[in-house]
């Protein structure tokens, strides 16, 4: 399904031509702007990177702190893109 933005519905220029802008349509399910990618999930560190002896913090807390964030702002850009699917 095509949806023309409203900048196609726009007249046209002096000299009677849509500018590129003014042409652009957008295909629902089509990526997110480039300007404003998804965000992208932190990597889980293996479980041999972790030494086990309790550490305070531990990586696999600076991990759950950087998926709460991660979540948030993947959160909050679905919102910004409700069409989008982050893939």
């Amino acid at each position: 399904m095509v949806i023309p933005t409203s900048s196609s519905i726009v007249s046209a220029s002096p000299d009677n031509r849509l500018t590129e802008a003014q042409n652009t349509t957008v295909t629902e399910g089509a990526g997110a702007p480039s300007d404003d990618p998804p965000p992208t999930p932190p990597q889980r560190p293996d479980d041999e990177d972790c030494c086990g002896q309790g550490c305070v913090p531990c990586i696999f807390d600076f991990y759950d702190e950087a998926m709460g964030k991660y979540r948030e702002a993947l959160a909050a850009w679905k919102e910004r893109h409700p069409l989008h699917s982050p893939d």
